[in-house]
């Protein structure tokens, strides 16, 4: 291992879809020496793809300076249904007809539900009650405490109708759950709706065309390593002046 990767740094890399962000970081620990700190910016369900900022050795240590940023998420919602989960890898708990809709009308709803969105946090969601994740409530078959959240929503394009698949695009503030504003909007359109695919386009000034496929990250060299490591340094010092404060 060369000693450039000793001051760390950031990697930008695709998620592929059904990988916990915690596998990913598994994965690309090996990378580097053994002992070396390795952690992620913004945790993604497994069903989502996209972008994933892994952080690296010292600089682990700005991983709660970088949080905060916005995030930018396209995919799909699928109306008429409702799940445990808030996304189609969960159990469907209610099934409803989806109404005659339009692009037009969806364009419309989206847009009403810019700004503060009241959108209780997902069930099966690291936000903790009493020191516990929910989804520890949620596994163990016990009653999920409600966590009312504020959702922030600075833009949201209804792209594409093919019912009852609505393609969208959504800019949010962090600690946005996509699966909680799905939620609100199945309920607004009385048929109930849950995410069926999600991609994590932009985090703050992070972008996915940047981004490596998680095995093109994996077959770095270790000087491949060194070098991007070494050139994301002012990188994340212009990201770092950005952050809020």
């Amino acid at each position: 291992m060369t000693d450039a990767t000793a001051a760390g740094g950031l990697l930008l890399v695709d998620k592929p879809r059904d990988w916990t962000s915690h596998d990913v970081v598994a994965v690309l620990r090996k990378l580097f020496a053994r002992g070396t700190k390795v952690g992620h910016i913004g945790t993604l369900d497994p069903l989502a793809t996209g972008l994933l900022g892994i952080l690296a050795g010292p600089c682990t240590r700005l991983q709660s300076r970088l949080q905060g940023f916005d995030k930018v998420y396209s995919g799909t919602i699928r109306l008429g249904v409702k799940t445990d989960t808030g996304d189609i890898m969960g159990k469907t708990v209610a099934e409803k007809p989806v109404p005659p809709l339009t692009l037009a009308r969806l364009s419309a709803e989206v847009k009403g539900l810019i700004g503060g969105i009241d959108a209780p946090a997902p069930a099966y969601s690291a936000v903790k009650h009493q020191g516990k994740a929910l989804y520890h409530y949620a596994r163990a078959g016990q009653e999920v405490p409600v966590k009312p959240r504020t959702a922030t929503v600075y833009d949201w394009t209804a792209l594409s109708w093919n019912a009852p698949e609505l393609e969208h695009r959504v800019h949010c503030a962090s600690g946005t759950y996509v699966r909680s504003i799905a939620e609100v909007l199945g309920d607004r359109l009385a048929c109930g709706a849950t995410v069926s695919s999600l991609r994590r386009e932009k985090i703050g000034p992070f972008d996915i065309a940047d981004a490596l496929s998680l095995d093109s990250a994996r077959a770095l060299t270790p000087q491949e390593l060194a070098r991007r490591l070494l050139e994301s340094l002012p990188v994340l010092d212009r990201a770092l002046k950005a952050a809020k404060p």
